[in-house]
């Protein structure tokens, strides 16, 4: 049974010829206990919770205006619509799940497979390049405070946060080129070519984009927590340093959950992908280990899709007021709601994606 690997692959390893000590294993079965239940259950969940989280995210945010809305929400935003992208793709990989991993949809099976993969692999790179620049930000408002002027201007945010997503689209590039239908078992799967240069691409990819913003971002932590040290009264505008302040734990929180959601993944991959370059012998149980975990980490990586909402709803006073503002204007507007509501229910939805799912095989 192939391993989900967001966007990555050691799939199907027992097809590739630098797994041929592993075939020798004769391992009985690689994949957890049920997983074609609970897999498909975890993708629905994150797909309703991300997709609706998100969603209400770029609402509430996108209804500050220029005038009531921060520089840091540039950011917010951009990090709500890649990850509202990505989770519409998780009825695909749920539906795989459902039918042991077997690839079936009809005559767009390869467009699907090349098209999901890539929006996945941009979605990485897109998060960590967001992420990497809001711990920036906090850094220039509150350490570079009167030096940080101009790259805190919001032309200057809005320029950085073009180049990231032109940059997160041509680095999602080999997903899309690699990624293609190979045979498996008795149908078809959705996995990377055996080309041996793409495991040594994801290694780097794996040090240039997450290993070296982590860097950056501990880096910009620990100066603006020294920094905050030194100058436990701050001089200036209270309300100013405490919206400052109040900001620094919002991106603090979303940067944590990005790592506790993305260093088993990045961990269990940078394994994976090392033994294959070195060809190192697994046992059965240490390869099957490794291969569940890699399983198990990828669904915990998918669930950072939909945990920025909460935390900027629980954490962000400022959002939860904006949030109220707009929750107002919609009760104000009930009628509105009411024509357009039953488009909108779970049951409606879920009539949506198995009727794609009919028209597409």
């Amino acid at each position: 049974m192939p391993i989900y690997d967001y966007g990555y692959d050691l799939d199907n390893a027992t097809d590739n010829e630098s797994y041929e000590s592993i075939e020798n294993l004769n391992c009985s079965d690689l994949s957890l206990h049920g997983s074609n239940i609970y897999l498909p259950v975890m993708y629905y969940l994150i797909f309703f919770t991300g997709f609706w989280g998100n969603l209400f995210v770029i609402s509430v945010v996108a209804s500050k205006g220029k005038r009531s809305g921060r520089l840091v929400d540039t950011f917010v935003i951009n990090l709500a619509v890649a990850d509202l992208v990505f989770v519409l793709t998780l009825p695909l990989w749920a539906i795989t799940a459902s039918q042991n991993n077997y690839w079936d949809f009809g005559q767009a099976n390869n467009l699907l497979c090349k098209l999901s993969s890539y929006i996945i692999s941009v979605n990485r790179f897109s998060n960590i390049f967001f992420l990497t620049c809001m711990s920036v930000d906090r850094y220039l408002a509150i350490v570079k405070m009167m030096d940080s002027r101009y790259l805190r201007s919001s032309w200057c945010i809005r320029i950085t946060c073009a180049v990231l997503w032109v940059t997160s689209l041509v680095l999602g590039i080999p997903s899309l080129v690699c990624r293609e239908i190979m045979p498996f078992n008795d149908g078809q799967t959705c996995q990377d070519n055996s080309s041996t240069f793409f495991p040594i691409m994801n290694l780097v990819m794996a040090l240039l984009t997450f290993v070296f913003p982590m860097l950056i971002i501990v880096l910009c932590y620990g100066t603006i927590i020294l920094h905050l040290n030194r100058h436990c009264v701050a001089a200036g505008n209270p309300r100013a340093q405490a919206r400052r302040r109040h900001s620094l734990k919002m991106v603090f929180c979303i940067i944590m959950a990005f790592v506790v959601s993305w260093l088993p993944f990045n961990t269990f991959k940078s394994i994976m992908i090392v033994s294959q370059l070195a060809k190192i012998e697994f046992t059965c149980n240490t390869f099957i280990w490794l291969s569940n975990g890699l399983t198990i980490s990828c669904c915990l990586a998918f669930f950072n899709s939909c945990v920025n909402p909460a935390i900027y709803f629980f954490l962000d006073n400022h959002f939860r007021r904006r949030a109220q503002v707009l929750s107002r204007w919609f009760d104000t507007h009930s009628d509105l709601l009411t024509l357009v509501q039953p488009l909108f229910t779970v049951p409606t939805l879920m009539f949506f994606l198995m009727g794609a799912d009919l028209l597409i095989r």
